[in-house]
């Protein structure tokens, strides 16, 4: 599992910077062209709203591979008895898997349906699913390093 973390790591993080930098610069340019140029780059809002869906996306499945996504996590309030703590934390990890597989469902589904219904976008016909498809990358992302983490503390809670 640490090889395929490493694996994900190395391939989702080059991308990440390399959209966050090409949104910028095209924001910059786009801005700089309608205001200072006076001369709209039409289609630019497609190739950006495109990459921030990806960004987007890629970023959240980051978050679940470091496990820094945000949580609501009050239950050391509660209690510090460490048995307690690490059923709690599967009982989380459980229900985030259960969600994940959902969300798998759900943006397959969206995928399936972006893919029959063959809409894109105005300027230069790139098809909707293009964007589409980044939220059932993400969501395989998230029932993957879900499962990852449901079977790492079911491995505290057992101590195997």
């Amino acid at each position: 599992m640490n090889r395929l973390d490493r694996l994900v790591t190395a391939v989702i993080k080059p991308l990440v910077v390399i959209l966050s930098l090409f949104v910028a610069l095209s924001m910059v340019t786009g801005i700089l062209a309608r205001s200072v140029f006076g001369a709209p780059m039409l289609g630019l809002e497609e190739f950006v709203l495109l990459s921030v869906m990806w960004l987007y996306m890629l970023g959240a499945g980051l978050a679940a591979q470091e496990n820094s996504h945000l949580r609501a996590d009050f239950v050391h309030v509660i209690s510090d008895n460490p048995k307690f703590l690490s059923a709690t934390k599967l009982i989380a990890s459980v229900i985030s898997l259960f969600m994940a597989v959902v969300f798998v469902v759900w943006s397959w589904d969206l995928l399936l349906w972006g893919v029959t219904r063959q809409q894109s976008t105005a300027v230069f016909q790139i098809p909707l699913y293009a964007s589409q498809a980044s939220l059932f990358v993400c969501s395989l992302l998230f029932v993957l390093f879900t499962a990852r983490d449901v079977y790492n503390d079911y491995s505290k809670l057992t101590g195997s």
